[in-house]
């Protein structure tokens, strides 16, 4: 498999998971394992340019594909890459366990929804849990990946209106749908 740009090979248990041979056998520590559930999304890396939660997935399942983690984002280390840049320039990160995943769950919804609404945000990074920041940050960083003011886009950072008429008050990434 390639990972972030470079070929790697290993022989490994039938059994191991891909987010343990990016962490244990490559080195990468950024793809966090959170739950081993799918449950939290820390573990979210691209393969063959999808969004996929490595624990989920063998990493001989991964033979021939190409990966990509946060490592890889930016080829120079000294330089962030535009949507890590967001999440910094937002405060979308607190403790920062959650934010690799984030990261790389919004590198793929910005490349398949290049301007998405504020509810187009919340439902694309559903399946990715925060447990610090309440995801106001994490929504405006995103918005602000995609070169659009988080202010306009967002109302100024009041609550956003449910279909309803009224003020959405569900957590995190809720869309208030009723879904």
């Amino acid at each position: 498999m390639t990972v972030n740009g470079a070929d790697t090979s290993a022989d490994v248990e039938p059994r191991l998971l891909l987010a343990h041979y990016l962490r244990d056998t490559l080195g990468l520590k950024a793809t966090n394992v959170g739950c081993d559930t799918t449950s939290c999304g820390a573990c979210t890396v691209l393969v063959d340019g999808e969004s996929v939660k490595s624990c989920t997935m063998l990493a001989v399942q991964a033979d021939e594909a190409s990966v990509q983690t946060m490592e890889g984002l930016s080829p120079d280390p000294e330089s962030l890459h535009p949507v890590a840049a967001a999440f910094r320039e937002e405060h979308g990160l607190q403790c920062g366990f959650c934010t690799p995943g984030m990261v790389m769950a919004t590198v793929s919804l910005l490349a398949e929804n290049p301007k998405p609404s504020e509810r187009e945000v919340r439902e694309g990074l559903e399946g990715n849990l925060c447990r610090c920041t309440g995801y106001h940050n994490i929504v405006r960083a995103v918005l602000a990946a995609s070169g659009q003011d988080p202010d306009s886009v967002t109302g100024g950072g009041h609550a956003e209106e449910a279909p309803s008429g009224g003020v959405e008050a569900a957590p995190g990434f809720s869309t208030g749908s009723g879904a």
